[in-house]
């Protein structure tokens, strides 16, 4: 069955103000409904300079991002709000806001000029804690949660945007394995849910939990595309040493790629 083509970049080249070379050099991806894409790579490699050309935030040098077809920079930010939702990496959240009230902030792209929520607000809002395994959540106040729980919160309020395209920057910074598994099992839950529709762009440094829940992985190297396709094609031993520096072993685990890193020989 096709699926449709939420996000594609075409050959896209990018390059920061008095930089000495380019942030990205002739990168293409494209991201379909009911995919799962995890973006991964060393420090600097362009990780989240390709999602800010893939949002319309920095316009490419050379090559094309389109959303559902159309530039990402002819969308108005609250037209393409409705399409994408973002989990940046770190936030400070100062209000004293409850839970509920958090994440009806996701309705924001759909309310009307007048700002008053509806009914259908309210109903995309407990929809929202529900798939993030949140209502409990709903009366807490935010500053008494945890990382993990916050994490879900912020999930759920993304979610409440109804986006086409999940896209998480880092997700599971500070987070305990539990909880970073948790986030992993939840948005590979969403993107497989019976509605379908949904695509998700993670980028992450966990290489093994990218391996085992990512429909595929692209690795990126200075800039440019290391390698792309499913984990097990990627996440070679060669290919990864090369792009990280690193030895490494490479161990199946579930029929995925886990990579183990070695240490150096004593001088």
């Amino acid at each position: 069955m096709d699926r449709d083509l939420i996000l594609a970049l075409r050959d896209v080249t990018a390059r920061y103000p008095g930089a000495s070379r380019d942030a990205l050099v002739g990168v293409s991806l494209d991201v379909r409904a009911g995919d799962f894409v995890a973006v991964l790579g060393p420090n600097g490699s362009g990780k989240t300079t390709l999602v800010r050309v893939a949002l319309g935030l920095r316009s490419p040098a050379v090559g094309t991002t389109l959303v559902l077809g159309r530039p990402a920079a002819a969308w108005g930010r609250r037209a393409l709000a409705r399409l994408v939702a973002v989990v940046a990496q770190r936030e400070d959240n100062l209000f004293p806001q409850r839970v509920r009230e958090t994440v009806l902030l996701g309705r924001y792209p759909h309310l009307s000029p007048w700002g008053a929520e509806r009914a259908e607000d309210r109903e995309a809002v407990t929809r929202a804690l529900e798939r993030c395994d949140a209502t409990a959540l709903g009366d807490r106040w935010i500053w008494t949660l945890s990382g993990g729980e916050y994490q879900r919160v912020r999930l759920a309020r993304a979610l409440a945007q109804e986006p086409r395209l999940l896209v998480l920057d880092e997700p599971t910074a500070s987070l305990d394995i539990r909880h970073e598994m948790e986030l992993f099992e939840l948005v590979r839950a969403l993107v497989d849910a019976p509605a379908g529709g949904l695509a998700a762009v993670m980028i992450t440094h966990h290489v093994n939990l990218a391996a085992r829940f990512a429909d595929r992985v692209l690795l990126l190297d200075a800039g440019r595309v290391a390698a792309h396709g499913r984990p097990a094609d990627v996440l070679t031993r060669e290919t990864v040493e090369r792009v990280f520096a690193w030895p490494v072993a490479i161990q199946p685990f579930d029929d995925r790629p886990q990579m183990i890193p070695l240490r150096k020989p004593s001088p």
